[in-house]
């Protein structure tokens, strides 16, 4: 993994408070879209959190696998239930995505305490 997750957390946290201060209205707004979007609803933030992973995986976006992999750890994602959406991801995404469900389970192993 090039960062740890400490390094991401503080990278993630510098850019989006750079971008952010830009004031630029279109952007800000995205970023708004982006939080309101995975809030509790109908579906719960748990739910969205998981489908925002499988779409990362599709998507072969690393910083978003990451992303969604510690928001789905601080919402109780278990380890099986992770699995379960890998696969889902791999079976929507195809074998290109194997690269990135590495990454993932990598990212759980961590956010879960329990690399081996």
């Amino acid at each position: 993994m090039t960062k740890s997750i400490e390094e991401f957390n503080e990278y993630r946290q510098e850019m989006n408070k750079r971008i952010l201060s830009s004031d630029h209205l279109g952007i800000k707004r995205f970023f708004a879209l982006d939080h309101l979007a995975y809030q509790g609803g109908a579906l719960d933030a748990k739910t969205k959190e998981l489908l925002g992973l499988v779409a990362s995986l599709v998507l072969r976006c690393d910083d978003c696998i990451t992303y969604h992999v510690l928001q789905c750890a601080e919402q109780g994602v278990t380890r099986d239930e992770f699995l379960e959406t890998f696969n889902v991801g791999l079976v929507v995404g195809g074998s290109i995505v194997i690269p990135h469900m590495r990454r993932a389970f990598e990212r759980m192993e961590e956010a879960l305490g329990s690399a081996s």
